[in-house]
């Protein structure tokens, strides 16, 4: 590809960027500068080609694996393993982002699922490799996804350029859960699951040309040693800083509390005396709010808005739940379940404050750990909520859940503040630093990237490409 197309697209002037929601001389809403970074169209493309390919192979190896033996607890594992080796391929493996050069990461981890894809295709493959390689493919997603999120910076800044990224991969996530296992079903009926598999071998391979073709070279961030050493070091490091600590609970701590609804879905169906086409709605109620709770952030919200509301919505964002034990009707737990979605918008703010939290030579590793950690928080929160209902039902179960939820989120937005005001940076609510701060957002990334995009140059030109 010709040199002037592997960069990224100069955006306008910020005075001439940006129609609404001005904050004060620099603030952009919407997602259209961000959309004009020629390096961001293929990670965003990517990410979608990726994601498609995972939810496709998920639904394909259930319906594989229980076709071969008929068992519905290893069906079951596929979905499980999906979340168990994140947690330690994001601590084990985390190093591998500030390692080596992001782009040759990113290829080679979809190069690696590629590859998984293609061994499950294959007819003489038995159940035991197929878990294991679902394993694989589960252990290297936190090191493509916690390096792809630290090369937005390097594409984007680590301003509101950063964030709306940020904000546009969630949304696809979010998307991919609506529409994504209806495709695979549809799928499924044309082709067999091995075939399916064949596909998502097909998505992968495209995901890494786009991107081995879409993004600029730069060089590793830093690191020597042991990988292994050098990993756990980094998450001794994000893991021992009080605020970086404060903000990744924050960023985990809301998720773990909101999929108990999601995973109880089916049994709370089956409580309210409804049928299958209820468990849909209860399954796509949320995912329907997150998406248009971070729409609505990210195209009409200042940088300083978005600040304003992280706090207030990641205390309060759980509230709705408690009116589960109620029994209002499926009607208004549909309201309540994309409201407490449209809460999921205060991950916006929290994304800028994170990154301006972390040192640059810590970043992927971070961003590593806290994808790893995500996943893993969730899939505890799944197994929790699964067992209480257990003993209690599932609308006590779920009621409960927005209670404590509430009380722990409460606390740690407290200690987010409080730690905020230590560093005198984000975390403070709407004052007038973080206010100043968000104003100054895009003037900070486009220097950033003004900044990354000379220091790729040079990189270029000592290495060759």
């Amino acid at each position: 590809m010709p040199e002037e197309n592997r960069g990224t697209t100069p955006l306008p002037a910020p005075e001439r960027t940006g129609r609404t929601g001005r904050t004060g001389r620099t603030g952009h809403t919407g997602y259209g500068p961000v959309f004009a970074v020629r390096e961001f169209r293929a990670v965003f493309l990517a990410h979608a080609l990726s994601l498609l390919g995972v939810v496709v192979s998920e639904i394909a190896l259930t319906v594989l694996v229980y076709g071969l033996t008929g068992s519905p607890l290893l069906s079951a594992l596929v979905f499980a393993l999906g979340f168990l080796p994140y947690l330690v391929g994001g601590t084990l493996l985390s190093g591998v982002a500030d390692r080596f050069p992001p782009r040759r990461v990113l290829v080679g981890c979809d190069l690696v699922c590629a590859g998984c894809a293609a061994l499950m295709a294959l007819p003489s493959t038995p159940v035991a490799a197929l878990l294991v390689l679902r394993c694989v493919i589960a252990a290297v997603s936190p090191v493509f996804s916690g390096t792809r999120m630290a090369t937005l910076t390097d594409i984007l800044g680590d301003g509101d350029l950063f964030v709306l990224g940020r904000s546009l991969l969630r949304i696809v996530s979010q998307s991919a859960v609506l529409v994504g296992f209806g495709l695979g079903g549809v799928l499924l009926t044309v082709v067999s699951p091995r075939g399916a598999l064949a596909v998502t071998l097909g998505t992968f391979l495209a995901s890494a040309l786009l991107l081995r073709l879409g993004t600029r070279r730069r060089p590793a961030r830093t690191g020597d040693g042991a990988l292994v050493r050098y990993s756990l070091s980094g998450t001794r490091q994000v893991l021992g800083d009080r605020r970086i600590r404060a903000l990744l609970l924050l960023l985990w701590v809301p998720p773990m509390f909101v999929v108990a609804p999601e995973a109880l879905a089916a049994a709370y169906a089956d409580e309210a005396g409804v049928g299958t086409v209820w468990i849909g709605l209860l399954m796509c109620a949320m995912p329907v709010g997150t998406i248009a709770g971070e729409l609505y952030a990210g195209a009409a919200l200042s940088p300083a808005a978005r600040s304003r509301i992280v706090l207030p919505l990641a205390g309060g964002g759980l509230l709705p739940l408690l009116l589960y034990p109620f029994h209002p009707g499926l009607g208004w737990i549909l309201l309540v379940l994309v409201l407490a979605g449209a809460a999921g918008a205060y991950t916006l703010g929290l994304d800028r404050w994170f990154v301006d939290a972390v040192p640059e030579e810590l970043r992927g590793r971070a961003m590593t750990v806290h994808t790893a950690g995500l996943m893993t928080i969730q899939g505890v929160g799944m197994a929790l909520a699964g067992a209480a209902a257990e003993f209690w039902a599932v609308s006590t179960v779920v009621g409960g859940v927005g209670a404590v939820g509430t009380v722990c989120c409460v606390l740690l937005a407290a200690e987010v503040r409080r730690t905020g005001r230590a560093r005198g940076g984000g975390g403070k609510g709407p004052v007038k630093g973080v206010e100043k701060g968000a104003e100054k957002g895009v003037e900070k990334g486009a220097e950033k990237r003004a900044h990354t995009e000379a220091r790729d140059g040079a990189d270029h030109d000592m290495t060759g490409r």
